[in-house]
């Protein structure tokens, strides 16, 4: 089963970065969604916690391993994968995974420097330039 789904919660775990025999990038980190479900007939509210594992692939994989760690809040955006699994005891059990196609910081609780990243000559990936300094405005003057 296949679909898709947006999420925003916090990175559970460090995340990985490896490469595949091919040279490609691939992500592996975790995330929790938080949400809060109302209580009926004067029930209180319970808070909600669900569980999944995301991957990203290419250069999405290597931009978010320099960009998040865990506790950082995110956002991903992508296709939802329910695969069936055995454990090591033998029951079986169900694993939620996230496909990203897109993901990055939340900015809910945070601000960000965003820094473009340069094509290397010849290469397929991505290389990050040193972070610009911020640009200074004299706000003494008239706007006008």
């Amino acid at each position: 089963m296949s679909s898709s789904i947006f999420i925003e919660g916090n990175v559970t775990r460090t995340p990985e970065l490896t490469f595949a025999n091919s040279g490609a990038a691939v992500l592996k980190f975790g995330i929790a969604e938080n949400y809060r479900v109302k209580g009926k007939n004067g029930e209180e509210d319970k808070e909600t916690t669900s569980f999944y594992d995301v991957v990203a692939f290419g250069s999405l994989a290597e931009n978010l391993a320099t960009s998040i760690n865990k506790g950082y809040m995110v956002g991903v955006q992508g296709r939802q994968e329910v695969r069936k699994y055995q454990r090591n005891d033998g029951t079986e059990g169900t694993a939620v995974e996230i496909v990203a196609n897109f993901a990055g910081p939340s900015l809910r609780f945070a601000t960000a420097v965003i820094t473009k990243n340069e094509r290397a000559a010849g290469a397929s990936t991505y290389r990050a330039p040193a972070p610009a300094q911020p640009t200074q405005y004299a706000f003494d003057e008239e706007p006008f």
